[in-house]
């Protein structure tokens, strides 16, 4: 019956990639029904709802419209995700406004940094350890990029969970703006460890591609940021009505994601962008320099709840079910999760009991930074291009644990919010409460 239906239905490239998007964005919202009634975070819902109409899944029927096919098919889609994280980026740097700065920066730059570095020490020595009894399947330069993978944390899921719940407090006004520091500590960190693995690899030690190229990255990043951060603040003046001023909000994240892809060479000497730091920066100038920012902010939050819930069905299609099949990389890829969320916790606990914060920041904080995706991956494919068979097997682990975080990750977070009393639980109404008796109601109230 499938085989005579692909037979008659012919369609278009076009028509198909409208389908499939279409698909995408209903199935994640419908599983968010069923994650409402277990009382899971939407973002589980639309990485399950990825996995389902992925290739391991609906997706092998190949129904023209219906899923993904293959895992090249999810990455013709990638522009969606990197313009959904080039918003995400764009929010989070609402949350270094000056005045917020001047409270927790000190704060959230010296967290940021020995959580990300703690976790790293943390995988590798544990890496290191399992290569003497996996010789042949764990070698030292895997272990050390392992490692530096291990600093990423993913601001999108984070986020989402926060929106979704609404949560305020002094545990998510410190959450933010450590996951965005922590992407600029990671890129130093792997840019460092991957350099070293090279030179292991290749018996080369190459002092520019492990310091001078990262370094220059950063600071790039942060310019151009900072230069469209201000033109698009200059321009926004020039328009008085909403519809308008989102229009070029809009605009301007479009703009910097694509500047962001631009590389440039002098000879050795290679410079790329970090799309996540550029579009932070551009969010960070435009909240400190305009005086409306946050009705925008507001008003482009609700612009991209279609393209989020888009970009998470994406990461969830794009999951690798293959790396279940050896039994190595299952085994690496626990050591890996286990030590990393270690690292992530008591490093995270240490550095905030070292700044004195609040006790719920102390006890929770560890937890919300467990979440990996983006960066994560981004990093795995770096390896996989430049190191042969020894970045492929990277890869797999790294999707193996990219999987088990994003399914678990969300709800630790909203676990480790509600603890900390940053979410507010609505509670539950009793059907006809409108016809009980006033000492009653106000007995149960």
């Amino acid at each position: 019956m499938l085989a005579f239906l692909q037979d008659i239905i012919k369609l278009s490239d076009t028509t198909r990639v409208l389908l499939t998007i279409g698909v995408a964005i209903i199935a994640g919202l419908l599983l968010s029904r069923l994650a409402k009634i277990l009382k899971l975070p939407a973002v589980t819902a639309y990485l399950v709802a990825g996995i389902l109409i992925g290739p391991f899944c609906i997706g092998l029927l190949e129904f023209p419209g219906l899923g993904f096919h293959s895992l090249e098919q999810v990455e013709g889609f990638k522009i969606f995700s990197e313009v959904a994280l080039g918003f995400i980026a764009f929010t989070i740097g609402n949350e270094f406004r000056v005045s917020q700065l001047k409270a927790i920066g000190k704060q959230a730059t010296v967290i940021a940094i020995l959580q990300a570095l703690t976790a790293t020490i943390l995988v590798d020595a544990a890496l290191i350890g399992l290569h003497f009894l996996m010789p042949e399947t764990l070698t030292l330069p895997v272990a050390v990029v392992l490692g530096a993978i291990a600093t990423a944390t993913a601001p999108a899921a984070t986020l989402m969970v926060v929106r979704q719940y609404k949560a305020k407090g002094k545990l998510t006004d410190i959450l933010l703006p450590v996951v965005a520091l922590d992407d600029a500590v990671g890129l130093i960190v792997f840019a460092v460890s991957f350099g070293v693995a090279k030179a292991m690899q290749n018996g080369q030690f190459d002092l520019i591609s492990i310091i001078v190229n990262p370094l220059l990255e950063i600071v790039f990043s942060l310019v151009l940021g900072f230069i469209m951060g201000a033109l698009f603040t200059f321009l926004e003046r020039f328009f008085s009505s909403n519809s308008k001023r989102l229009t070029i909000a809009i605009t301007f994240v479009l703009l910097t994601v694509g500047l962001s892809m631009v590389k440039l060479e002098f000879g050795s000497v290679h410079i790329g962008f970090s799309s996540l730091l550029v579009c932070m920066m551009l969010g960070t100038v435009f909240c400190n320099l305009c005086d409306f920012s946050e009705d925008m902010m507001e008003r482009a939050d609700k612009w991209t709840a279609p393209l989020f819930v888009l970009f998470f069905v994406l990461n969830g299609a794009e999951l690798d079910l293959s790396v279940f099949a050896n039994w190595s990389i299952v085994i690496v890829g626990i050591v890996y999760i286990v030590f990393r969320s270690l690292g992530k916790y008591f490093g995270a606990y240490g550095a905030a009991k070292l700044m004195k914060c609040d006790e719920s920041i102390v006890k929770y904080l560890g937890i919300t930074l467990l979440p990996q995706a983006g960066v994560a991956i981004g990093m795995s494919l770096t390896a996989a291009n430049e190191l042969g068979e020894t970045g492929a097997l990277i890869r797999n682990i790294c999707l193996f644990a990219v999987l088990v975080y994003e399914l678990f990750g969300p709800m630790l977070t909203k676990i480790a919010l509600i603890k900390a009393g940053d979410i507010q639980l609505k509670p539950v109404k009793l059907k006809h409460d409108h016809i009980l008796p006033n000492h009653l109601r106000k007995g149960k109230n």
